[in-house]
């Protein structure tokens, strides 16, 4: 499909600086952001409300009518669930883990695909998440693989945690980030993986500034030439 504007794929593991990323660099490029772990986080969110976790025997025709129910909106970085600002609440530690747990669930990547083509289908946007380039928008015009070592990654997490006073310590951090890494990675459906195509940038010896420098330096280099 040819689109208007390009789609920027920013992927990569818990804790790699996704999210701050992908922001600075649509702000700098005149593009949308948008931001999938946090729609994957406002299922759980909804899902734990319901009483629906992955440990319960038949939960999938249960919670198929509640992914088809359930409104997700952004208003700048703010996320409206069902008509109601959840952003707060998206960070907890529990939510993080339920979310990661859920998408493991075909009904959940099915309908989280969906919502997410129709949010971003059209181009000028840039989306960040696990499987965005990979098999989100496999034909995203630019696509990139942020990581950084597990240390590092665990220790940007928590001290984001602490700044939202959570209380939880850098050891359970650190844990949770090599379970969620497994797991992202070992699953059969929609897993981790790095695009052929994306253009890695490790961000463990790099600043924010630095990393967003580099993103946007290649997409112009590549949309100038």
């Amino acid at each position: 499909m040819k689109r208007e504007r390009p789609i920027v794929a920013i992927d990569g593991p818990v804790g790699a600086g996704k999210s701050t990323i992908a922001r600075r660099v649509a702000a700098e490029i005149g593009f949308s952001y948008l931001n999938t772990g946090a729609m994957y986080r406002a299922v759980a969110l909804a899902a734990q409300a319901a009483g629906l976790t992955p440990d319960r025997d038949g939960i999938e025709p249960q919670l198929e009518p509640l992914l088809h129910s359930i409104t997700i909106e952004f208003a700048g970085d703010r996320l409206i669930l069902n008509g109601r600002e959840v952003t707060g609440e998206l960070s907890r530690p529990e939510i993080g883990e339920l979310a990661s747990r859920l998408s493991t669930l075909r009904i959940v990547r099915d309908r989280m695909r969906d919502l997410q083509r129709a949010a971003g289908g059209r181009g000028g946007v840039v989306m960040e998440g696990r499987d965005i380039g990979s098999a989100i928008f496999p034909d995203a015009e630019f696509k990139f693989f942020l990581d950084a070592e597990v240390q590092v990654r665990a220790r940007r997490r928590y001290e984001e945690l602490r700044a939202k006073n959570v209380i939880i310590n850098f050891d359970e951090v650190l844990e949770q980030l090599r379970q969620r890494d497994n797991r992202d990675s070992a699953r059969a459906l929609a897993p981790l993986i790095k695009a052929p195509d994306a253009m890695v940038v490790d961000s463990t010896d790099l600043t924010i500034d630095q990393v967003v420098k580099q993103v946007v330096k290649l997409i112009k280099a590549r949309t100038e030439a």
